[in-house]
């Protein structure tokens, strides 16, 4: 005779789907009640990622393309902002700008994550010895003055893009490190773990499948925000000479040539400005939205 099924056994699955459904259900009724800045912050988000995804397709000329035999010609109809110092399309580089400022922001902060994740988690449940081994590199590194340490290492080896993607990611996986190793930390303690252990359950399957999910709301929000510093690192370096390199274009960069303009009377340095605190500004609206989203998560679960 077969063994009849438990009825814990069938409810099993459907409390599994009820919950996945509730998770999505929060997220959807999160967007209907999301707030006007809310709605705005993901808009200016789309936005940007449209510009940097299709920049040569929407851009009216090309990224160094010299259109103007007169330099900072005024706006018209043929340039709508006019052009820079060399006669180029300021309103293309402003889209290629996009490209180029939010694109490297964004894989530096992949590979900050990555990086600072890793070896946070790794320190949460690693051997004592290896936890302030890691933990005594990462407060060594946050105790110098990021930028500075920055504009150090780009004038000893050189600023180019690997050069700077690599420096800053390194620089930001520390605030990452502390975070997730904190986060992990809170988990690890917790009763489902020591169960997956006494299971026999491998380390690996412990992190990917337990102390992840129960973190990563925490790292999507944290992502979000260190996105806007390591944005407004790169444009800050390039503002001073030692981030993107001419002839790309980059917001920083963009401002830093032309600010002497605004002495005429001309907001056109202004643009790239304004771009950089607009995505800032909107990438916060997002964030705090999540996190709402993600306190509901927690308390349903």
């Amino acid at each position: 005779m077969r063994n009849a099924m438990r009825p814990s056994d069938t409810n099993l699955p459907a409390r599994a789907v009820r919950y996945r459904r509730s998770r999505t259900g929060l997220v959807w009724a999160g967007l209907r009640r999301a707030s006007l800045t809310t709605w705005l912050g993901l808009c200016v988000i789309l936005l940007y990622a449209i510009l940097a995804l299709f920049a040569p397709l929407i851009a009216p000329y090309g990224e160094a393309d010299v259109v103007s035999s007169q330099p900072f010609a005024a706006w018209n109809s043929t340039f709508l902002f006019g052009t820079d110092q060399l006669g180029r399309d300021v309103m293309s580089r402003i889209i290629y700008g996009a490209r180029n400022s939010v694109g490297i922001a964004f894989i530096t902060t992949t590979i900050a994550f990555l990086l600072g994740g890793t070896l946070g988690i790794l320190s949460a449940i690693s051997p004592s010895w290896l936890d302030h081994v890691l933990s005594g590199v990462a407060d060594m590194l946050m105790a110098i003055p990021q930028l500075i340490f920055a504009l150090i290492l780009l004038a000893l080896f050189g600023s180019s893009i690997p050069s700077i993607v690599m420096i800053i990611a390194v620089l930001n996986s520390t605030q990452i490190f502390r975070l997730a190793r904190s986060s992990a930390r809170n988990v690890a303690v917790m009763e489902f773990i020591e169960v997956a252990s006494l299971r026999g359950e491998r380390t690996l399957w412990i992190i990917v499948r337990e102390i992840l999910p129960n973190i990563m709301p925490t790292l999507i929000a944290e992502f979000g925000l260190r996105f806007c510093f390591v944005f407004l690192t790169i444009s800050a370096l390039s503002f001073l000479g030692l981030g993107i390199q001419p002839p790309s274009a980059d917001w920083g960069t963009m401002v830093r040539e032309s600010a002497t303009f605004i002495s005429y009377g001309n907001i056109t340095p202004l643009l790239p400005a304004a771009a950089i605190a607009l995505l800032t500004v909107s990438i916060n609206f997002v964030v705090d939205w999540f996190l709402d989203i993600a306190s509901g998560l927690r308390d349903d679960q």
